[in-house]
């Protein structure tokens, strides 16, 4: 089963709808138990660093989500499902991230308009199996005032006024600051992409 990491918030609906049009069918994982039934997971993040945290500890889906990521089972984050993953974030400065990456993730700097919405292009820096068929250069939908630092770990960078992570990969665990689900058909073969590993 492939399940939607679903904490109250999120668009879990838009990215559920995605995954339908490509023909596969997706569940909310809203109880530990759901999520652990899943095969794969997808963490569509969208609002507050510190706010969606604690519904993740509120629902008891934290633990199980660390240990989802620790084991290595098939993961993508999306926008703030990205950036849950590194150590913290300065929206929420007290709050500890999931520490797959480290580094934190900061307010745009620098830059005319906060925050950014629209279509920007990413670069491709390695190799990464969930962006097969995509050209660097592509362009994909973000929305985001927060972004991540470029590491190690960094498969596709963009740049804003400051060059920022846009693709991560680390074994089975990927994530992305666009959004898939609104970005055409560059979103429509990433999630292919993910969805057939």
């Amino acid at each position: 089963m492939i399940a939607i990491l679903d904490y109250g918030a999120g668009n879990t609906g838009s990215v559920l709808k995605a995954i339908k049009h490509l023909g596969y069918s997706a569940q909310p994982a809203d109880s530990p138990e759901r999520l652990e039934a899943a095969t794969k997971l997808i963490f569509p993040g969208q609002g507050h660093f510190g706010t969606m945290m604690k519904s993740l500890h509120d629902r008891r889906l934290l633990e199980p989500l660390r240990r989802w990521l620790r084991e290595g089972r098939p993961f993508l984050g999306i926008c703030l499902g990205l950036q849950a993953l590194y150590d913290g974030s300065d929206e929420a400065p007290d709050v500890p991230g999931l520490k797959m990456f480290c580094g934190r993730v900061r307010r745009f700097e620098n830059v005319f308009k906060v925050p950014q919405v629209g279509w920007n292009q990413i670069e491709i820096c390695r190799e990464s199996r969930i962006l097969a068929g995509i050209p660097t250069g592509s362009y994909a939908y973000f929305c985001h005032s927060y972004v991540a630092p470029v590491m190690d770990g960094s498969v596709a960078v963009t740049e804003y006024g400051q060059k920022f992570t846009s693709v991560v990969e680390k074994s089975a665990l990927w994530a992305v600051q666009f959004h898939p689900e609104k970005s055409g058909d560059v979103g429509v073969q990433l999630l292919r992409n993910f969805l057939s590993l």
